[in-house]
């Protein structure tokens, strides 16, 4: 199928009027999610997971990618009319992008965060939509060894680039190492810590724990923390659209973010908020005068929007085409697949064609859906913030005990839930990152039946792993970081890569 069918076979598929629906639904609910502090894209998506069951694969996928992109969207308008992020994603905007407001130009850092994102979006996807496709036919030709190598690379950058402790990450990746063991070994079948019980013979779900994990934890959270929000920005928003001085000064960072954004968004780890801190330093290191960051300069807002919707779409690169989810945003994806009976990685593309196809196009829409939606908006979104939080987060635990339940039907898989959530709550008290858990969790049983296989095929010969470049390569890669991650836990004194531990 050339380029072009592939396109009209999307369109065909992106353009029905449920789906324009769902997207604009979507999207629409990401933006609200952003501007909300207190609830992020990860914990509102965990507890969508379960509706999705009831939406053919290409609609559940439509949905969830809009409140992912949206919410990049939506984080910027808290950063800049309150000083708070919406999403961690939204952390460097706060820096210009409130100083901006301070000095009456709230609205060109909206307009050109929002023009930004569009283009930075649309980019992402044109770069998505090129590259899957080719990387999903290579891995056709790599085997076992080359596999368990990526996934080994991908699990060590993911412990190394948590935020805080490496040490912490590290106990918590192990964790989820012996939580992905439960259930039936990947090779022979035989049944592993089950207990005799009937749910726990498939293993532990994605859903419910991330829905305990990242939902119902982080509404325990902010029930028992107050969320404080700053002066709110209630002047009256002018010149959302950028002057030509603006466009000319912002160009090039919304390029460069861009860019930036979609091949660090590849990679594994929080490469979305790693994206944004990479193009705001890359910006401040070439621009002529780089004291004037951090006093409302335009430009450090639109490279660090720009690079966080970009990372998006590079995301799903590496789930969509190897079946390795890149960060625990896309181990729900794979997880919402996989309720479909879907098995995202090589053949993913070939033998889905109008799944993959109808969501790359309705990222398009989205992206221009999200532009529309957003400038206009504006003003309903700073009336939302004035919202407390004790009147949304009773809906929100309903939601979760509703959908826990009518996913299998299953009271246990409730249970799941409210055990991970209230260990989600205590990890957010003693500083303990989820996403190494589920990740290792995730990517556990791949990285067992590809070693299991690789030993097949070499009778045992371990050496198999280093005979071959590609998996030789990435090992190395994968044990430098180790390496490098624990030399810099003990010379910094208990101080991991991205913050203290």
């Amino acid at each position: 199928m050339s380029m072009l069918d592939s396109v009209v076979l999307g369109i065909s598929v992106a353009f029905t009027l449920h789906n324009l629906g769902i997207c604009f639904i979507g999207v629409l609910f990401g933006t609200m999610v952003g501007v909300l502090p207190g609830l992020g894209p990860i914990a509102t998506m965990s507890l969508l997971l379960p509706i999705t069951y009831q939406m053919p694969a290409v609609t559940a996928l439509i949905m969830l990618a809009g409140i992912f992109y949206g919410a990049m969207y939506g984080g910027s308008t808290t950063s800049i009319l309150v000083n708070i992020p919406g999403e961690a994603a939204s952390v460097i905007t706060c820096l210009d992008g409130y100083q901006m407001a301070r000095q009456g130009r709230a609205g060109p850092a909206l307009g050109i965060s929002a023009f930004g994102s569009f283009i930075a979006g649309t980019l992402g996807v044109i770069g998505l939509m090129t590259l899957a496709p080719l990387l999903g036919r290579a891995a056709l030709k790599i085997g076992p060894p080359e596999y368990f190598a990526i996934v080994f690379v991908g699990l060590t950058l993911i412990v190394s680039l948590s935020p805080g402790s490496t040490l912490k990450a590290t106990i918590m990746a192990t964790l989820g190492l012996l939580a992905g063991c439960i259930g039936l070994e990947p090779v022979s079948g035989v049944q592993r810590f089950n207990f005799g019980n009937a749910t726990l013979m498939g293993g532990l779900g994605i859903v419910p724990i991330a829905m305990g994990m990242f939902g119902i934890g982080e509404v325990l959270q902010n029930i028992g923390s107050t969320i404080q929000l700053g002066e709110i920005y209630d002047k009256k928003i002018k010149g959302l659209l950028p002057s030509l001085r603006d466009w000319k000064e912002s160009f090039w960072p919304i390029i460069r973010g861009s860019i930036i954004g979609f091949f660090i968004g590849i990679l594994p780890g929080p490469s979305v908020m790693i994206s944004t801190f990479t193009s705001y330093a890359l910006e401040k290191k070439i621009s002529r005068h780089p004291e004037k960051f951090g006093t409302g300069i335009i430009q450090g807002v639109a490279g660090p929007e720009s690079a966080n919707n970009s990372a998006t779409s590079g995301a799903f690169i590496p789930l969509l085409s190897l079946g390795i989810p890149a960060n625990i945003t896309m181990a729900i994806f794979m997880g919402a697949l996989m309720l479909h009976g879907i098995q995202p990685g090589p053949l993913f593309i070939t033998q889905h064609a109008d799944t993959f196809w109808g969501f790359i196009v309705s990222m398009y829409i989205g992206n221009g859906m999200l532009l529309v939606l957003n400038l206009p908006l504006i003003g309903i979104w700073v009336r939302l913030l004035r919202i407390s939080y004790w009147t949304l987060f009773p809906f929100i635990l309903l939601i979760c005990l509703i959908g826990a339940y009518t996913l299998n039907n299953n009271i246990v898989e409730v249970f799941i839930m409210i055990i991970f959530g209230i260990i989600g709550f205590l990890n957010r008290k003693f500083d303990l990152h989820g996403a190494p858990f589920l990740m290792a969790m995730v990517l556990g049983p791949i990285m067992e039946r590809t070693l299991r296989q690789s030993l097949l095929l070499a009778q045992g010969d371990i050496t198999i792993f280093f005979q071959r470049p590609i998996s030789a390569i990435l090992i190395i890669i994968g044990l430098i970081s180790l390496i490098l991650s624990i030399f810099l836990f003990f010379k910094g004194g208990k101080k991991g890569i991205l913050g203290e531990g």
